[in-house]
């Protein structure tokens, strides 16, 4: 997916309709600077921006994917590019996600066994000692919970049963029983309780 051309398009489409960069982005409700950053081709629209930004400039978002107006005959194949792009563009982030998780994991465990390492070895009050480890375990708690949702959401778990992919809650994350990434959790479609493998592609 090119980025910089789907900019460019945009930007052309704008001015097709002659608005302005500014006009743009309240009819939107995001910043102008958002609106500065697509066209440029540094980032793509938000999901949720995409359906009112092709009706403002009356376009389809196969058009706003393939960075032109997709003519009829081109329209099944173009589509099935796009969708195909954008898969593993998710992929990538999710590769990325996941990596960021184990990195998050890593400094916060590091940071709370320093902190009961000094409370431990190091001579100073009992008040110091107890509020040095309640120090290093607060970023612990916060890193985990928060590593824990990235894995929730980057990818899916497949179960051991039926081999169905699927993204939970994270409550249900949280609370399963698990090795590494893989969870026991009831599966949303044949109801077993089996273990769940993290995977990438659905």
């Amino acid at each position: 997916m090119d980025q910089i051309k789907i900019g460019k398009f945009i930007s052309l489409k704008r001015k097709e309709k002659n608005i302005t960069q500014s006009e743009l982005a309240e009819k939107l409700n995001i910043s102008d600077r958002a609106i500065s950053k697509w066209e440029n081709g540094i980032c793509m629209p938000d999901a949720n921006n995409m359906p009112d930004l092709c009706r403002i400039l009356d376009i389809t978002i196969n058009d706003l994917f393939s960075g032109e107006v997709v003519d009829m005959k081109d329209n099944e194949k173009k589509l099935e590019n796009n969708l195909l792009e954008m898969m593993k563009i998710k992929e990538q982030r999710d590769k990325e996600l996941l990596s960021m998780e184990i990195f998050i994991g890593i400094i916060v465990t590091m940071i709370m066994l320093f902190c009961i390492f000094i409370a431990s070895f190091v001579n100073m009050q009992d008040w110091l000692r107890v509020t040095l480890i309640i120090v290093g375990i607060i970023p612990f708690i916060f890193g985990v919970c928060y590593a824990i949702r990235i894995e929730q959401i980057a990818g899916y778990y497949e179960c051991d049963n039926c081999h169905y992919k699927y993204v939970p809650t994270y409550k249900k994350v949280l609370l399963s029983k698990h090795i590494n990434r893989t969870r026991k959790m009831v599966c949303p479609k044949c109801h077993k309780k089996t273990w769940h493998k993290k995977v990438i592609t659905k």
